[in-house]
């Protein structure tokens, strides 16, 4: 094990706690930030119990760190704009204010895709300017204009843009699609599905986070699969896998989206503003820069990521429905008005 750890904040959540694996996997000491501890936590990882918001926890946990993957975030699921800001930004601030003390040696910020809000064009590529256009997204680029700022000052900082996250073990909204097909009942697309959107396997990000740590200076990758196709496409061959008699069905988007909106609002549903904005629009990214400048070489497409976080749901649905992970995206969520969809359709 490497002498100094690297420390993950939010090292219990889904990706987090993942991440963790792959370090161990690479014989790297490791140090988790969260508020909850996982109950899958290995034996010598050292766990550090805080809030991001808290900057003598944060201090705490920085202290000694070789690198650190900033991890930790309010999810869209949260829907909640203060909590955006106080763990998305003042979190962020409190962690690279730590990092540049205890001169820390890499930071990798894991944002998001929800940066760009709608794009006016695609691919997406690093050079495009960020627009956000919901509340998460828009405290997500916050985090990146501090990482920036925080670069100009010394600190070596990369930022990493993942689309949007699958695997084994993936669970919160994804649960009610793979709930749904479980039975057997149809899926929604908004109009005809033919918007183009890019997934990316949580082992394949993983990779890209520890590519990026290993590469000194301050830059910025967008993360995606290299293979992916539409959403109609990725929803039907899930439906062929799953063998269930489940079918996507089209429902027209412009009524769709606006009652996605207000359900969300009243709070008669999970879904949250980035993904009543997203869902039936178009977004991927060109990956080029990290597979020239990092050798990352994503090895899951849409359908293969798809199939095997369906499988896995199968397999574990049981345990999981009995013991809720630590994070939003390790458990189930409520259906809401959502469960009454699955009847229209």
């Amino acid at each position: 094990m490497a002498t100094k750890p690297s420390l993950i904040t939010g090292g219990s959540g889904y990706f987090g706690a993942l991440l963790r694996n792959h370090l161990l996997a690479h014989d790297q000491a490791v140090r988790v930030l969260d508020l909850v501890d996982a109950e899958d936590r290995p034996p010598g990882v050292d766990f550090v119990r805080g809030d991001i918001r808290d900057p003598a926890n944060v201090a705490q946990a920085v202290a000694g760190c070789a690198r650190i993957y900033h991890c930790v975030a309010q999810v869209p699921l949260a829907k909640d704009r203060e909590l955006f800001h106080s763990v998305n930004v003042e979190g962020t601030d409190n962690l690279l204010r730590a990092a540049l003390s205890a001169q820390v040696g890499k930071v990798i910020y894991v944002s998001s895709s929800a940066v760009f809000g709608v794009p006016k064009s695609n691919p997406v590529t690093e050079d495009t300017a960020p627009a956000p256009a919901e509340a998460y997204g828009t405290a997500k680029r916050a985090g990146e204009t501090l990482c920036q700022q925080y670069a100009r000052a010394g600190l070596d900082v990369t930022i990493l843009r993942p689309r949007t996250i699958l695997g084994h073990g993936r669970l919160g909204i994804f649960q009610i699609l793979f709930e749904w097909i479980r039975t057997g009942d149809n899926v929604p697309v908004l109009g005809g599905g033919d918007n183009v959107y890019q997934f990316v396997h949580a082992d394949d990000l993983a990779a890209a986070c520890l590519l990026a740590a290993a590469r000194p200076g301050a830059t910025t990758y967008n993360c995606g699969a290299a293979k992916f196709g539409t959403m109609r496409a990725a929803l039907e061959n899930l439906c062929a896998h799953a063998r269930t008699g489940s079918r996507v069905r089209s429902v027209p988007m412009k009524p769709a989206v606006a009652l996605m909106h207000l359900t969300s609002a009243l709070g008669l549903s999970p879904l949250g503003a980035y993904h009543a904005l997203m869902y039936g629009r178009s977004l991927y990214f060109d990956i080029a820069k990290a597979q020239r400048e990092l050798n990352w070489q994503p090895a899951f497409s849409t359908d293969q990521m798809f199939a095997q976080s369906y499988d896995w749901y199968l397999a574990n649905r049981e345990a999981m429905l009995r013991s809720p992970g630590a994070s939003r995206h390790r458990s189930p969520v409520k259906q809401g008005i959502l469960g009454l969809l699955k009847h229209w359709l």
